[in-house]
């Protein structure tokens, strides 16, 4: 194994073109964890946010971007028998994906499903956790209800759509334009708003014959929060995960105490390593599965080579793309 590899780093907080190629250690692989020579890595908005000098990685973490990859073990840490040298693994990292090496947690490994690349696998983790974690474990949605998604044609809400579906569950999102609607609709959503054309929390209303929806996955927060929270049926949950449009607003907080609303949130990367590989054991079990049965699979809209990752910013900063965008590494 080679001491020095290829990797990309934030050389100061700014635009995507401080994305730049450099040479780094190889890490070595902690108690618990794996060294994973990476073959592919996922873009995701944190990554974004971090280049913006906005989301610092945790404590202990790689400073370079990069939540999620696939490749191959390369060497084991200490206390580490999950996995053995020469597993293919698509993995949840806590940074350090953009690089042609990457440790992570063993627990945050899952096997690479039957029949997928690289490019493929190395799509699941972020958002496959993200979802399921947010949705179903923390959103609590069930069969039968309603879910509210903002972003539909972004990784997150292609995934989204197609597990709520598969749960049984129905769905309305919102997107920009009439090619990000069809996407959607042919992932299976129940009806898509475009929120420049339509008011959308009025389409809300009449979608769900005016008993409002149970659950709102939020990456957009800001003046969307007040809709949201009327939006939603007695009971409802409203789950945040991001705020593009900002994360203040004035709230009218009646609505909350006479529907009986719960109102909370989360941020993976920084959950403990033991809520995580509870994600991953509830993923392998419950839609490992169907990715292997195809019932469910990641829509992937472009790759780049690693050396090209601030394209790759600059795509998804653009909000023209329709699924992920990944990163090609070995």
């Amino acid at each position: 194994m080679t001491d020095m590899m290829t990797a990309v780093e934030i050389t100061e907080p700014g635009g995507p073109e401080v994305l730049k190629p450099t040479t780094r250690p190889v890490p070595t692989p902690g108690p618990g964890q794996v060294l994973i020579k990476v073959a592919a890595a996922g873009v995701n908005r944190p990554d974004v946010a971090q280049r913006a000098g906005a989301y610092p990685p945790p404590p202990g973490a790689s400073d370079l971007p990069g939540l999620e990859v696939a490749g191959t073990v390369d060497a084991i840490g200490p206390d580490a028998t999950r996995w053995r040298v020469g597993d293919t693994v698509c993995g949840l990292t806590p940074g350090g994906g953009y690089a042609e090496y990457c440790v992570t947690h063993q627990d945050h490994c899952l096997p690479i499903p039957t029949g997928y690349s690289m490019i493929e696998a190395a799509a699941l983790p972020e958002t496959f956790f993200t979802v399921y974690g947010n949705v179903f474990m923390r959103g609590r949605l069930t069969a039968g209800e309603w879910l509210l998604l903002h972003g539909g044609s972004s990784g997150i809400g292609t995934t989204a759509i197609q597990l709520a579906k598969r749960f049984g569950a129905h769905v309305i999102t919102t997107v920009g334009n009439a090619e990000k609607a069809a996407a959607c609709a042919k992932l299976g959503a129940d009806a898509v708003i475009n929120y420049k054309q339509e008011d959308w929390p009025a389409r809300v209303a009449e979608i769900t014959e005016w008993r409002g929806v149970d659950l709102v996955l939020d990456m957009v927060a800001g003046d969307y929060i007040q809709p949201n929270l009327n939006a939603l049926a007695m009971d409802g949950r409203y789950v945040f995960i991001a705020f593009l449009n900002g994360p203040k607003a004035a709230l009218d907080i009646t609505r909350i105490m006479i529907k009986r609303l719960t109102v909370t949130g989360s941020t993976l990367r920084p959950q403990t390593d033991a809520m995580k590989a509870e994600i991953a054991r509830n993923l392998l079990s419950d839609v490992w599965p169907m990715l292997e049965a195809g019932t469910v699979a990641p829509q992937i809209h472009a790759t780049f080579p690693l050396a090209e990752a601030a394209k790759a910013h600059a795509l998804m900063e653009s909000s023209s793309h329709i699924g992920k965008i990944m990163l090609m590494v070995g």
